[in-house]
């Protein structure tokens, strides 16, 4: 057996989602597995180092995780040709300018989306990638979610028939900050520090719509602004000037319209804080996070619309679950273990840089959309 030691620069990680997602749950998880495994016995052993602005930050989470190596200087890594990826978390606005300089040294690319601020951003780094012969990949959590999972399992094996329709809804009260600590930081709201539902939510909705149902054609988008004003980590109050909810139609090929509302100024009164709906001839589905139910078309209820009796039906009670039949790990380490096999073996992995420009393109095109007050076609995207 031998191990595939791999050097990964992990820039960005002293924050909420790339402590938890990237650090803990992926890359440490890994190394605590014994690496990953090959079909010829072999093992991939990734190697971080960790890499921030905040010196005493990126110490002290190095420090408590028991990583050996931490820097705030990213030219030095880059510059060891031992460490073969650059991964990257760093808020969007710092994204583009580290990922070019590290395709210019030879890396091969893994990072959050966002890949950039802009389409044209986005496709200049799927483009420099290509023409460095560089492997590359974005992260797209939520295709491997317990829930789409079974979700896709559904749309593989034929269950609704032809699908007329889908309805996503996702979101939470994210507390202003004055009498309550937020669940989000500050630059979330603020447009000119990347902010905005828009602009995080809708990189989401593209992968997870064109993997499961069809490519999106067309959008309708109304953004905007519930809560003007929030308090931030320090206690201080500013103004938000990024939208916080966004009210979306998209047509999919194939006729498929979806409906997406997403909010971070909505209560939940549903299973979960995503759920989709779809609807097709033969059935229809719920999926949250981690559970799905079905109803088939042979146990849909007859209902007829009376005002004047109680309602005689638990709807509810009506779905049968789609039952796990496997073991669902978590979607980040998922997707790392693909891509260092990727690195190392060549396997497929088809979630690349210019996917994730598709995630910007429909970004920029729904708020395009928000502020000309009309429909927008989504043309292919190539290089």
């Amino acid at each position: 057996m031998a191990v595939h030691s791999i050097g990964i620069i992990m820039n960005g990680v002293t924050g909420r989602m790339g402590t938890n997602q990237h650090l803990i749950r992926s890359i440490l998880a890994i190394r605590d597995q014994g690496g990953v495994a090959l079909p010829n016995g072999d093992v991939i052993m990734p190697d971080p180092v960790l890499i921030g602005r905040s010196e005493a930050k990126v110490q002290a989470l190095a420090e408590k995780h028991g990583v050996k190596r931490w820097s705030t200087d990213l030219d030095k890594y880059l510059a060891d040709p031992y460490f073969q990826i650059y991964f990257d978390s760093q808020t969007t606005t710092l994204r583009a300018e580290s990922i070019k300089k590290a395709i210019a040294a030879g890396k091969h690319i893994y990072c959050e989306k966002p890949t950039a601020t802009s389409l044209e951003g986005s496709l200049e780094l799927a483009r420099l990638a290509r023409q460095a012969g560089v492997k590359n990949g974005v992260v797209q959590d939520k295709l491997f979610l317990p829930g789409l999972l079974k979700l896709k399992r559904l749309v593989d094996s034929g269950f609704f028939g032809r699908i007329l329709s889908v309805r996503l809804e996702f979101g939470y009260w994210v507390f202003e900050g004055d009498w309550q600590a937020g669940q989000r930081p500050s630059w979330n709201y603020r447009k000119e520090d990347g902010g905005g539902i828009i602009v995080d939510m809708f990189a989401h909705w593209r992968y997870v719509l064109d993997n499961l149902f069809g490519n999106v054609k067309a959008v309708s988008c109304i953004g905007t602004t519930h809560i003007p004003q929030r308090v931030d980590e320090k206690g201080e109050p500013y103004t938000c000037t990024a939208d916080d909810a966004a009210y979306a139609t998209f047509e999919l090929e194939g006729g498929i319209i979806v409906q997406a509302n997403s909010s971070w100024a909505v209560r939940v009164n549903r299973e979960d804080l995503l759920t989709i709906q779809v609807d097709g001839t033969e059935g229809s589905a719920v999926a949250g996070l981690r559970d799905c139910k079905t109803q088939h078309r042979i146990n849909t209820p007859k209902p007829v619309w009376n005002p004047d009796i109680p309602n005689p039906f638990n709807f509810r009670e009506q779905w049968v679950e789609v039952p796990d039949n496997q073991v669902f790990d978590n979607g980040f380490k998922v997707q790392w273990e693909l891509f260092l096999k990727h690195v190392v073996t060549d396997s497929p992995f088809p979630w690349d840089l210019l996917e994730g420009a598709k995630g910007t393109q429909l970004s920029d095109l729904g708020l395009q959309s928000w502020q000309e007050r009309r429909w927008i076609e989504v043309p292919e995207l190539k290089l």
